[in-house]
């Protein structure tokens, strides 16, 4: 089983790639190869389906959208790599919370080449460092099929998270490996590369095919 990637950039709107994660899932088949697609947002909030209105604080001139993943609200924006990961996981035969599993340890390992120890929690989804979060997961699985993914803070400006209760936790500090790390090497685009080789070996794909820049 192998795995196409697609790097997409930056300064990517939320509701095209939504809808096209959407309509991937929607008409593949048993046969389809499982895709993931790295990528930086413009500045969104996404508020999941059990998404509360009064984790909304003050979200100001940054956009609110109802998505169809799980959880609760979270922020997107430039500085922040997001990872969706479109997987067979009727195919593979993990069950969803392996494949939550999967995910969080592929962010610790890559974490751990950076020099950063951290840890997922059992009671709260991601990935966190000296008890703050630099890492959300948020996934929705239709058919036996995973979209959605994962976001990675790496070089942002984090003041967007106070304008929310991040993941619906009152108070939830974020932090990013900016402030864990003065290493210049650890730019988004090499993180990105160690992101796949370690969902690569967590996820048991045989390869990984570069499928370009575009969506599909």
């Amino acid at each position: 089983m192998n795995v196409g990637v697609r790097y997409l950039g930056k300064d990517l709107d939320y509701p095209p790639v939504w809808q096209a994660m959407k309509d991937f899932t929607d008409t593949r088949t048993p046969e389809t190869q499982d895709e993931i697609w790295l990528l930086e947002h413009t500045p969104v909030f996404t508020q999941g389906q059990a998404g509360k209105p009064e984790h909304l604080l003050f979200t100001g001139d940054i956009p609110v959208i109802q998505t169809d993943r799980g959880g609760q609200v979270t922020y997107h924006g430039p500085g922040q790599l997001v990872a969706y990961i479109m997987a067979d996981i009727k195919r593979s035969g993990m069950g969803p919370r392996e494949l939550v599993s999967n995910i969080e340890q592929s962010l610790v390992d890559v974490l751990a080449e950076c020099g950063v120890t951290a840890y997922p929690k059992s009671d709260a989804p991601g990935v966190y460092v000296n008890e703050e979060k630099i890492a959300s997961l948020g996934l929705r699985i239709r058919k036996g099929f995973s979209f959605h993914g994962l976001s990675l803070n790496i070089d942002m400006d984090l003041e967007p998270f106070r304008r929310i209760n991040p993941c619906g936790y009152a108070g939830m500090n974020m932090t990013q490996l900016r402030d864990l790390t003065q290493s210049p090497q650890f730019d988004i685009h090499t993180i990105a590369q160690k992101l796949i080789v370690q969902l690569q070996r967590n996820m048991s794909y045989q390869d990984v095919q570069d499928l370009g820049n575009q969506l599909p």
